[in-house]
């Protein structure tokens, strides 16, 4: 038999250090991990529908719709709090959107405003609902040629001028490395680290991962897990196609164990599916009416996929 090929061989060191880990401290694995929903994907549906969806699959956290652009824009704290009670699901955190209206690394003093006054706001909704993150997205999405020369600096001044907020409500920023294609800045965990040095606030410290864009943009998945390390506060999912997990290559038993290497089974960080489609700019799901019979599968498709994969790993 030939050579494993290099996935293999990282892979293969992932799951001996899972095991070790595992027989050197049973405890620290006995809590399995939460399971939230990015609920932004089912565009303009009611909260309270989505909620239910994710209710009706065992599904305990949600990741909202970071929509509050402007002072009027967006589900207020009331109803969210509402549709909330009705279903015992508890908010993860919130999907920063951000466009070039609110761009941190424009050259457009105005855009990079707006940028941090919706983070202001989110964050005040945030630790409202006790939530634990924010996930922030350093340039623009769908904007994935650069501006200039000077996006990074720009886009790191901007959100320490945040860093007081995150520190006072008690909300991660949690940064997240997109792939080339969709934005122009911060593109791996390495990436998302050199920026989080750049902005240089103790408030500011966290990576959102998504293992999509991590299966275009790191040597491998697993050891990207493991790189973001303690830093990870939540787990983007979608199979290599960005459809149902199941439905593609993915290895979603290296990315659980490396999840669980990481602490991800922790209370406050979670693994949160996302399986948008290969858009250029996903943000068109964002605004459209939902398709429930196909978000309804989604979510089933993905959840059974994720437990029985989970369930597999953690009788190891």
């Amino acid at each position: 038999m030939g050579k494993a090929q290099n996935w293999e061989i990282r892979s293969a060191e992932i799951r001996q250090a899972y095991l070790a880990a595992k027989a050197r401290d049973p405890r620290r694995f006995e809590r399995s991990i939460d399971l939230s929903w990015s609920v932004w994907m089912f565009g303009l549906e009611p909260l309270g529908q989505s909620l239910e969806r994710l209710a009706r699959n065992g599904i305990g956290h949600v990741e909202l719709k970071g929509d509050h652009w402007t002072a009027d824009s967006g589900l207020g704290l009331g109803e969210t709090r509402t549709a909330l009670a009705a279903t015992g699901i508890k908010v993860s955190g919130a999907c920063g959107m951000f466009s070039p209206d609110n761009d941190l690394s424009s050259p457009s003093a105005w855009s990079r405003q707006r940028a941090i006054d919706y983070i202001r706001r989110e964050l005040d909704i945030l630790a409202a609902l006790e939530a634990s993150y924010l996930i922030v997205v350093p340039s623009a999405v769908g904007r994935p040629q650069a501006v200039d020369g000077s996006e990074l600096a720009r886009s790191a001044a901007a959100l320490r001028s945040c860093g007081e907020a995150f520190a006072s409500t008690g909300i991660k920023a949690a940064v997240e490395p997109i792939r080339a294609a969709e934005v122009s800045l911060v593109h791996s965990v390495a990436d998302a680290v050199s920026y989080i040095q750049a902005v240089g606030h103790p408030a500011i410290g966290h990576i959102n991962g998504d293992v999509y864009h991590m299966s275009l943009e790191e040597a491998h998945i697993g050891s990207a897990i493991l790189a973001a390390g303690s830093r990870l506060v939540n787990l983007h999912l979608a199979d290599t196609n960005r459809d149902a997990l199941g439905t593609g290559s993915l290895d979603l038993d290296t990315v659980i164990m490396a999840a669980y290497l990481v602490g991800m089974n922790e209370a406050g960080r979670f693994l949160t599916p996302e399986p948008l489609g290969p858009f250029p700019d996903p943000y068109v799901l964002a605004n459209g009416p939902c398709d429930v019979p196909v978000m309804d599968e989604l979510v089933r498709k993905t959840v059974a996929c994720f437990r029985e994969r989970e369930a597999v790993v953690r009788s190891l």
